[in-house]
C-alpha cells in the first residue's frame, strides 16, 4: 500500500517567535467612565491637587453634560454622549482625594464597568507645569488619590492621565509638599494650565474616537510651557 505524505509548507507551520500579543488583534481601549480626581469645597477650588476636577468641568461643558452630586456614587456624576457620539459618564469624587477609590468604585459596580474602561485625570509632582501624560497602566507613583483607586479597583490595569504641577521645590527653597499641591498655581503658571487644561480635554475626546493609545502617541509629546 502507498504511504500518503503530508507536505507542510513553510507558511504553514506556526511561527514560534511571534508573542501572544502579535497573533492576536490589538484591542481598541475606549474610556467609559471619566474620573477627574480632586478635594471638594470652595476652599480646594483652582489648587494644583483639583486640576483633575477642572478637566471634567470642561469636558461637562463641550459636551453638555449636566453635572449632579449623588449621595450613591459619593461624587458629582454626569452621564451623555461624548466625543464620537459615545455614552460617557463623568465623575468627581467628593470623598475627599485620599478616598477617590471609594466613589470610582460604586460608579463602576452600579454600570458593570470594567476598571480598564476607566480613565482617572489628575495632578503629577513628577511632571513639570505644561506637561501631560496619558498611559495604559501603571503604579500610584506616590499619589494618595491613585493608591485609593488601585486598592478599590483590585489593579493597576486601567488608563490613567497625570499632569504636571511642577516640583514643591522652587527657586527659593525647599516648599512643602502638601501647600504646594493645596496651592493654587502663579500668574505665569495659570496662563499655562488653561491652555494645559483644553489639551487634557483634547486629549480626552480623542481617545474616545480613536483609542487610548493612539491618544498617548499624539499628545504625550506636546509641552504647552514652550509654546
Amino acid at each position: 500500500m502507498q504511504s500518503k505524505i503530508q507536505l507542510i509548507t513553510m507558511t504553514e507551520l506556526p511561527n514560534k517567535t511571534q508573542t501572544k500579543a502579535e497573533t492576536e488583534p490589538q484591542k481598541l481601549v475606549i474610556p467609559q467612565l471619566i474620573v477627574g480626581l480632586g478635594n471638594p469645597g470652595a476652599k480646594y477650588h483652582r489648587t494644583r491637587h483639583n486640576i483633575g476636577f477642572d478637566v471634567i468641568d470642561l469636558l461637562a461643558q463641550h459636551w453638555h453634560i449636566n453635572l449632579a452630586d449623588q449621595k450613591k456614587f459619593h461624587g458629582i456624576v454626569g452621564e451623555g454622549l461624548g466625543a464620537g457620539s459615545s455614552k460617557v459618564r463623568l465623575l468627581k469624587p467628593q470623598t475627599y482625594m485620599n478616598n477617590s477609590g471609594q466613589s470610582i468604585r460604586a460608579v463602576l459596580d452600579w454600570y458593570k464597568l470594567d476598571p480598564e474602561s476607566v480613565l482617572i485625570i489628575y495632578d503629577d509632582m513628577d511632571l513639570p507645569v505644561g506637561k501631560l501624560r496619558m498611559r495604559l497602566s501603571g503604579s500610584a507613583g506616590g499619589h494618595n488619590g491613585m493608591k485609593s483607586a488601585i486598592a478599590h479597583l483590585g489593579t493597576q490595569n486601567f488608563p490613567r492621565l497625570r499632569i504636571g504641577i511642577g516640583s514643591a521645590k522652587d527657586p527659593n527653597g525647599d516648599k512643602d509638599t502638601v501647600s504646594h499641591v493645596l496651592g493654587k498655581f502663579s500668574p505665569q503658571e495659570a496662563a499655562i494650565m488653561a491652555e494645559v487644561v483644553q489639551i487634557a480635554a483634547d486629549s480626552v475626546e480623542y481617545s474616545l474616537r480613536q483609542g487610548i493609545e493612539k491618544a498617548m502617541s499624539l499628545y504625550n509629546s506636546r509641552n504647552i510651557a514652550e509654546n
